[in-house]
């Protein structure tokens, strides 16, 4: 779960982190087999993993595998996801008893890279809202699958289910701000303009794919750390470098199918796994029901391959609901026994557009942030700063004994307190401006 600044009860976590708080403070009731029950991959690590493109027979359902990471000191679970291709949600709810946003060493790290495919015809584009992640079936290659995590709409701006289609490709998209949103900017005191031109202030990135529901869209992101949450006003966001991906193959025309598939069965190597996730708050309170239907599924697979189920197994799956696909033939592998069979990888010299933070020269505005009681959490603090979107550079400091969090470099004064005003809204803290050491010399 995502730390609470003891200095101040207030405070708040807003995009994305208010997202994240929304999605994961349900699962706190969950008892979720920890990766720590098992002991740590003792097979030699690699660099070599699939994350998008996976081979898929007719007669399967179940693609990719379990991997797992040592993390190091200051790693955080956002940066992981990225470089693998997932999403906060399903990383974050794989690894409950991780901090998210202040890894230590050798924190073993998992990453639900195993998928269950949706129930639905394998064409064009299958959205599984339940997990927050698109399928993709190439026409040419009927045998394969990609598959991309993606940010969708918060509640009271759900995104839709359904079939649609692709009736448009645009690149360099300008964004037509709807009135209903920009009446919730105005009334955040954070007028937006009417039209918002190409460029890195556009949330709609790069690439857009509008669809044939009215107003809704699959587009990229100017604030990447949201993929894998509710954060949208209902169109479908893709971190930038898979919606380029994405962009190039798809054509106008394109099925577009939108599912809200929780729980999801499939069978591989003689065994039934169940994967499951928590509903999507507009259809928590048909979790019951849900859960009722794929026990009555899991039944009659049962019948079909002729294979005892264990019941017990799959209360302890369905009470996780951590989004790991786990085998629940009478016999097969515990969870513990999958996190330590899965695939032991290198940790990269760098995480993959993992934030910057470059250094305030004697010319460059900055901003302060002081009264954390630890290191701990003045670290959290800045991380979360730094994951920001767009991001706000900044690290924690020592200084007049006591942690704090300094922000910057900002070339200018008016780019300081745009920042300020960020902080302010998004987290209930006061920043104040330190100016150039030229100034303060004169």
């Amino acid at each position: 779960m995502l730390p609470e600044l003891r200095t101040n009860p207030k405070r708040r976590y807003l995009f994305p982190l208010l997202s994240a708080v929304l999605l994961l403070s349900g699962c706190q009731s969950l008892q979720p087999v920890s990766i720590e029950q098992a002991p740590a991959p003792t097979a030699p690590a690699t660099d070599a993993v699939a994350i998008h493109r996976f081979p898929l027979p007719a007669d399967q359902n179940l693609i990719g595998g379990l991997a797992s990471l040592q993390s190091r000191h200051h790693d955080t679970l956002s940066d992981i996801a990225r470089h693998y291709g997932l999403g906060y949600t399903e990383i974050s709810l794989a690894n409950p008893q991780l901090d998210a946003w202040n890894l230590q060493d050798g924190d073993t790290v998992l990453l639900p890279m195993s998928f269950i495919v949706p129930e639905a015809p394998r064409k064009g584009i299958v959205l599984n809202l339940a997990n927050m992640r698109l399928f993709y079936y190439p026409l040419k290659h009927h045998n394969r699958v990609e598959t991309y995590p993606v940010g969708i709409g918060r509640d009271g701006w759900n995104t839709p289910v359904g079939l649609t289609e692709i009736i448009s490709k645009r690149k360099d998209p300008v964004w037509s701000v709807p009135e209903s949103i920009q009446r919730e900017h105005e009334a955040l005191g954070d007028p937006l303009p009417k039209v918002v031109k190409a460029g890195p202030d556009n949330p709609l990135g790069a690439y857009a794919l509008p669809l044939g529901i009215n107003g809704y869209l699959i587009h990229g992101t100017n604030k990447p750390y949201g993929i894998g949450m509710q954060v949208s006003h209902g169109c479908v966001q893709l971190y930038p470098e898979d919606i380029a991906a994405l962009f190039e193959q798809v054509k106008i025309g394109t099925p577009v199918r939108i599912v809200h598939q929780p729980y999801l069965i499939a069978w591989k190597d003689g065994a039934l796994y169940l994967e499951a996730h928590p509903p999507l708050e507009k259809w928590a309170k048909s979790t019951a029901n849900l859960q009722q239907d794929v026990k009555e599924k899991l039944r009659g697979q049962a019948l079909v391959y002729q294979t005892p189920v264990d019941w017990n197994k799959v209360e302890q799956v369905l009470q996780r609901s951590d989004g790991v696909p786990t085998p629940v033939t009478v016999g097969s592998p515990d969870a513990a026994a999958l996190l330590t069979d899965a695939t032991h990888l290198n940790h990269p010299e760098r995480f993959f557009a993992q934030p910057e933070i470059n250094d305030i020269g004697d010319n460059d505005w900055a901003l302060k942030a002081s009264g954390f009681e630890t290191e701990t959490e003045a670290q959290k603090f800045a991380a979360m700063l730094n994951h920001q979107g767009p991001p706000i550079p900044a690290r924690k400091v020592f200084i007049d004994g006591s942690y704090q969090v300094v922000a910057g470099p900002f070339k200018s004064k008016q780019a300081a307190k745009r920042a300020s005003k960020r902080i302010k809204e998004n987290f209930d803290i006061q920043a104040s401006t330190v100016a150039p050491k030229p100034t303060l010399n004169n």
